[in-house]
């Protein structure tokens, strides 16, 4: 292992050597954990990808034994809760990971410096076609923890403008338009795309849906 893939100095400081590596720095958004209630003794950036990191942290528990926590690490992502006539916006879409073809909300990766509703404007732009002329952030959570290092926003967007589809050339994808009270319904329809699920759950709970 190279240098600077062994990140651990001595020093472990809330992951700011982490946040200085080169995986890091990809024009995306990463939001490292900060400073640990456990003594983290090591860190270790095991194997990368142009998608995810891996590695762990080896850590000292309570007990006074030592720990390996294996985490793999994404750039943070935004979900779009988008109303307009009475109908959310969804994209349908084909899922290699999983072989699906998932009715899912609008959705993507964060850009570096970029907030979660800023994202939110732009990829319900690129991806619907409608410009919102305004944005809330409904909850920023942390996803999976048992093993992942990704945070996701939920947004909720309102009056929307028409302005035109603008894919990514790797993007192929479908919006559809389903009447407000029907979104959930068609959400829990197998197969079932989480973040969906709950993003609209959110957004009913906020009294946005019915």
């Amino acid at each position: 292992m190279s240098d600077d893939e062994n990140l651990a100095d001595g020093d472990y400081s809330g992951g700011r050597q982490l946040a200085d590596h080169p995986q890091f720095n990809d024009g995306r958004r990463h939001d490292i954990p900060g400073d640990p209630e456990w003594p983290v003794i090591d860190t270790q950036l095991e194997y990368e990808t142009p998608w995810y990191a891996g590695g762990y942290d080896l850590v000292e528990q309570p007990d006074g034994t030592q720990k390996r926590y294996y985490w793999a690490e994404l750039a943070a992502a935004t979900v779009v809760i988008a109303v307009t006539d009475g109908e959310v916006l969804f994209v349908e879409q084909y899922r290699p990971t999983i072989r699906e073809t998932q009715m899912e909300l609008p959705a993507g990766v964060v850009e570096a410096g970029e907030s979660f509703t800023a994202a939110a404007q732009r990829e319900l732009r690129e991806e619907t076609g409608f410009d919102p002329s305004g944005t809330t952030l409904l909850q920023e959570v942390w996803c999976s923890t048992g093993l992942l290092r990704h945070k996701r926003g939920y947004v909720f967007a309102e009056g929307l403008d028409p302005v035109g589809q603008s894919l990514d050339d790797n993007e192929y994808l479908t919006p559809q338009a389903v009447p407000v009270d029907e979104a959930l319904a068609t959400a829990r329809d197998a197969p079932t795309n989480d973040a969906t699920v709950a993003a609209l759950l959110l957004a009913t709970e906020e009294g946005l849906l019915p």
